[in-house]
């Protein structure tokens, strides 16, 4: 086989790896807009149309999904995950059930916080959010109150 020959197989065999790969300027650029977009989506979380008429827990689940779709996004097609073996799921599966189960065991202490705070600690946190139609008794202001 002549050299000429070898090269236009290996030119045809690194074209035939890219496209496996779809690496290409296209989907890259297809990415990008769709992460754009999934961007514009979680910042019009913010305004007042949102706010209206969608809870504030609803705002947070909604962006909490644009992220993480966002994350899938990277990490799929810039971080080339997509087009590895099946290796890659013998390091995600377990970090994915670690941290939800890292989650789940700090839910109780986050939960229970205020009932183990020393006096000292309470005197210096922000003030907890009342209930409408709640009061602590103290027309003052109460403890929270920073000193003067």
């Amino acid at each position: 086989m002549t050299d000429h020959a070898a090269n236009s197989d290996s030119h045809v065999a690194d074209h035939d790896h890219d496209e496996h790969h779809g690496s290409s300027f296209k989907t890259y650029m297809l990415v990008f807009v769709i992460l754009c977009v999934l961007t514009s989506a979680s910042f019009l979380t913010y305004f007042d149309f949102w706010r209206e008429n969608f809870s504030k827990h609803t705002g947070w689940a909604f962006m909490m999904a644009v992220s993480c779709s966002k994350a899938m996004l990277v990490i799929l097609f810039f971080m080339h995950l997509k087009y590895e073996a099946s290796w890659k799921y013998v390091l995600t599966i377990p970090a994915a059930f670690m941290s939800v189960f890292l989650v789940l065991m700090l839910i109780p202490d986050v939960g229970n916080r205020m009932e183990r705070a020393s006096e000292e600690r309470r005197q210096h946190m922000a003030p907890q959010e009342m209930k409408p139609g709640e009061h602590d008794g103290d027309s003052s202001g109460g403890e929270h109150d920073p000193p003067h």
